[in-house]
């Protein structure tokens, strides 16, 4: 990735507005450091922001989701059980939490704004590979190489937005782009699901990344260039530091425990619904990710709320809610589960919105690692409890899956009770 990097930007202007070498790339210093002023609320460039990176948190998350949909067509294409199938997922997932870290030392080096471009370019074209892979083995390493080339934009993207973004405004536009990251996961899902039944999860996938690369276009024509972002030396110290802040230690806590709830309901809700008592078709089944309308709506209105009158009270707010839509899927009635999942999607981006604004506004130095650090937990969840939902889903039924995501939740309200301290406090005294 830094080789890449350095040969696109090699000896030519960038976006950032500037020539660079090999040698030494980095983005620009402000034009006007005494006079430019950071982007807020109803300003042009704020729009313009927020509609950029809305493309790139779309165009991500449909990449990173479009076989989640399809996992029980591929255990039967493929001839494999629904906790190996759902690897599909977690390889892709579990690559991002990998790479996260290293490519946010990048963008300290070589820009935000070029990390993120490269990334979604690659991201892209390996998207274009995943229908023609013959086997379940080739469909999975592509898969883990799409995960590594989608983590630039989820690294990058937050300390881009705590960089040029007012303060004030932060949270609102923090939330705008996690609205994106769910409208993507809600196209990854439904594009996929609703065409599979008609023309095979092979072209319903190819279809996926024809709107992707369009996103991408998109992204590439209105992400504004970095003004405040100074390059600096690649410290490997602040990762410690970082770990070393308890806050930012629980938030990261939050990000695991409620990625790896998030995943395992919608990965393994497709096979409840599919049978019995439901016996819903692929093509409705592939339409409960309308829900991530709901999770859009609700990171926006979240983010903006937590601005106006704290952060851990709306994050509270929302694991509560989230809770509650969980509990509300788990008797068989098909009314109470499409509730219950509206309600519990919505709880989740917006706790997710909440707490990852607060990594930014949290962290006063390195803050793309700092932000590299929370998605390095969120993927991570995402990717080993997963596969540790399958295991409960195959064994215990959706009862099981329902305990056990209630429990990774309780795990994050404890947690945010805890920021700064304060549960400790109290029960020492």
């Amino acid at each position: 990735m830094q080789r890449l990097i350095g040969r696109i930007t090699a000896g030519r202007p960038t976006l950032e507005g500037m020539s660079v070498s090999s040698a030494a790339p980095a983005d620009p210093a402000p034009a006007h450091p005494a006079t430019a002023e950071r982007h807020r609320l109803g300003t042009p460039g704020l729009r313009r922001v927020n509609l950029a990176l809305f493309a790139a948190g779309l165009s991500t998350f449909m990449s990173l989701y479009c076989v989640q949909a399809l996992l029980p067509d591929m255990s039967r294409d493929f001839g494999v059980s629904p906790s190996r199938a759902s690897l599909l997922v977690s390889l892709a997932t579990g690559a991002v939490a990998v790479a996260v870290i290293p490519v946010s030392s990048l963008s300290e080096r070589f820009g935000r704004t070029r990390v993120m471009l490269v990334s979604s370019v690659a991201a892209t074209v390996v998207g274009l590979l995943l229908p023609l892979c013959p086997t379940f083995g080739a469909l999975a390493a592509v898969r883990a190489v799409q995960g590594v080339a989608l983590a630039g934009v989820p690294a990058v993207a937050m300390a881009y937005l705590a960089d040029e973004v007012d303060p004030g405004s932060l949270g609102g536009a923090m939330g705008r782009y996690i609205a994106g990251t769910s409208l993507g996961g809600l196209l990854g899902r439904v594009i996929p699901g609703t065409l599979t039944d008609a023309v095979g999860w092979r072209w319903a996938v190819a279809a996926v990344a024809l709107v992707v690369l369009a996103s991408t276009v998109l992204f590439w024509a209105l992400l504004p260039p970095s003004r405040f972002f100074r390059p600096s030396r690649i410290e490997h110290r602040a990762l410690l530091d970082h770990l070393a802040n308890r806050d930012l230690r629980g938030l990261y806590l939050i990000a695991l425990v409620l990625m790896a709830g998030m995943v395992t309901v919608y990965n393994f809700l497709t096979y409840r619904l599919l049978a019995a008592p439901f016996h819903l078709p692929q093509a409705v089944v592939g339409l409960i990710s309308v829900m991530y309308v709901g999770g859009s709506i609700g990171s926006a209105r979240a983010g903006g709320l937590a601005d106006r009158v704290g952060r851990r009270p709306v994050l509270l707010g929302a694991l509560l809610m989230t809770a509650a839509g969980l509990a509300l899927t788990l008797p068989p009635s098909l009314p109470l589960v499409g509730a219950g999942l509206l309600v519990f999607t919505v709880g989740f981006f917006a706790a997710h919105s909440v707490a990852s604004g607060w990594v930014g506004a949290r962290a006063t130095t390195a803050r793309a690692q700092a932000s590299a650090l929370y998605l390095c937990a969120y993927y991570l969840g995402s990717s080993v409890g997963g596969t540790a939902g399958g295991l409960a889903y195959e064994h215990s039924g959706w009862t099981g899956t329902g305990v056990y995501v209630l429990a990774l939740v309780a795990v994050a309200l404890v947690v945010t009770l805890d920021l700064n301290g304060r549960l400790l406090v109290k029960l020492r005294r």
